[in-house]
């Protein structure tokens, strides 16, 4: 949905793709034009000769709702209810905060051969634009809006049990059907759709299963403070429990008292789904958690000190997802050891002078990344040395953004903060650096000197600026347009 990554379970980044995507082979047998492959516990389908299940067997809790469980067949019945309303069209921007509405909302509108939009905010200005790229879309949410979008759809109570219609036959739908379409943040410029086929969701789910059951149990409850709408909660906490004997609770808890909550209304084992903005707000508050099993993180880079501390304060093996809204997760780690990310099976990287090829079983052609990687392991482990746009140059000198940002909330006193570079280069050509800073008792000088110490006097940020806040989304990430604005 990271330096762009997805990441605890624990961070591995979701970050927008840069370059064009690389045609080549994607070393198997050549398939017929048009036909699109992907691997499903090791089965390779070809998904236009083939329909995917809608969701696993209907005998199992699939939500945790008000603390109690929703079968996947009181589900179903849900989303075939709602599939009949739903209006004509091509695609519906998918508004549901509760979980639960969303996955209700999300399979009834591909049950209706449409597709779920999925803007990078609920703003209204990021809906709007999304409804105009897709011409007589319109929008679909369980809450009562006081503005409402044009062509809102308001779902009814999901509480009320549809009638009794004896047991559902779980639906199919199509590999290669367009089943949603993912906005990239924005974090890197203007948000970009990406199309997410039924075919390619099953072979990235496939992915994110092997792992999590390697590393906790083959079932689990998932608590996630990310939203539905962004790749990495969709994938960790709508594809889970649509295609794994997997439950995910109904809530999107933000404050630690809430979270706590909610893992507590869920049985062991447990999953913790955050980002790194979230768990340090979790380990600072000091607030006492039920027993987990895990954590899984992504949207920023995890510091090892972080996940270190969590896994010291929770006593769960903190497991960082690496990805983006283009490729979804393909590799994984443990941050707390440092560890280089292991590929997912199947995925294999070649770097580019600009970034680095990703060819994995949920993507029809190789896609180029802007992350600059060095391969080990005979290319089954990688580790992260940047990407292509954070790389400065300057006076003959080398750094990163991203190293940058890391040392710059390292100073003592610096609450949060990032480094950035502005659009406009000087009379040389040289693209100036610039730095917001939460830190309530410093200065900027302060602040400036404290960086000095760690840093080439090349790469200070003129100007630094103190801010009561970042202005981060709801993953934690920070949207260029929104840090220029605090300029």
């Amino acid at each position: 949905m990271a330096t762009a990554r997805m990441g605890i379970i624990a961070g591995s980044l979701f970050r927008p793709h840069v370059g064009p995507a690389q045609a080549g082979p994607r070393g198997r047998l050549p398939l017929p034009e048009n036909t699109l492959a992907i691997v499903f516990e090791n089965v390779q389908l070809e998904r236009t000769a083939i329909e995917l299940p809608l969701l696993t067997a209907t005998d199992r809790p699939l939500v945790w709702r008000h603390s109690e469980p929703v079968t996947a067949a009181r589900f179903l019945a849900h989303v075939l209810a709602i599939a009949e309303q739903l209006p004509v069209g091509p695609a519906a921007v998918n508004l549901c905060e509760d979980r639960y509405a969303f996955l209700v909302a999300f399979c009834a509108i591909a049950l209706r051969g449409q597709t779920n939009l999925l803007p990078s905010s609920r703003a209204p200005q990021a809906v709007a634009e999304v409804m105009a790229a897709h011409p007589g879309s319109y929008a679909l949410g369980e809450l009562a809006l006081d503005a409402p979008p044009s062509h809102y759809r308001h779902l009814p109570n999901l509480m009320d049990v549809p009638e009794a219609q004896g047991e559902l036959a779980i639906p199919s739908l199509p590999g290669d059907q367009v089943v949603a379409i993912g906005y990239t943040s924005g974090s890197t410029g203007t948000p970009k759709g990406n199309p997410k086929t039924w075919g390619s969701f099953n072979a990235s789910n496939a992915g994110n299963l092997r792992m999590l059951h390697d590393s906790v149990a083959k079932q689990f409850h998932v608590v996630a403070t990310v939203p539905p709408q962004h790749m990495y909660g969709m994938e960790m906490s709508v594809l889970l429990p649509l295609l794994g004997h997997i439950a995910v609770h109904a809530g999107r808890p933000l404050l630690p008292a809430d979270v706590a909550a909610a893992l507590a209304e869920v049985p062991a084992p447990r999953v913790l789904v955050t980002t790194p903005v979230h768990l340090r707000a979790l380990i600072e508050s000091g607030v006492a958690l039920p027993p987990i099993d895990a954590m899984v993180s992504a949207t920023a880079p995890m510091p090892v000190e972080l996940a270190q501390a969590a896994e010291a304060r929770f006593g769960a093996p903190l497991l960082e997802v690496f990805g983006s809204t283009e490729t979804c997760v393909f590799a994984s780690r443990r941050s707390a050891n440092d560890e280089p990310w292991q590929l997912y099976d199947d995925v294999q990287l070649h770097p580019q002078p600009d970034g680095t090829q990703v060819r994995a079983p949920q993507l029809d052609e190789p896609m180029t990344l802007a992350d600059i990687v060095t391969l080990h392991d005979g290319g089954r482990r990688f580790r992260l040395c940047g990407r292509h746009s954070d790389l400065l140059e300057i006076a003959g000198k080398r750094a990163s953004l991203g190293d940058l940002t890391r040392r710059l909330q390292a100073i003592p006193g610096v609450q949060d903060g990032v480094v950035f570079q502005l659009e406009n280069g000087d009379a040389l050509g040289v693209h100036r650096i610039a730095a917001l800073a939460v830190a309530p008792d410093m200065d900027e000088q302060t602040i400036l000197d404290a960086f000095r110490q760690s840093v080439d006097p090349v790469f200070l940020p003129r100007p630094l600026k103190l801010v009561a806040g970042l202005p981060r989304n709801e993953t934690g990430k920070l949207p260029r347009a929104a840090l220029l604005a605090l300029l």
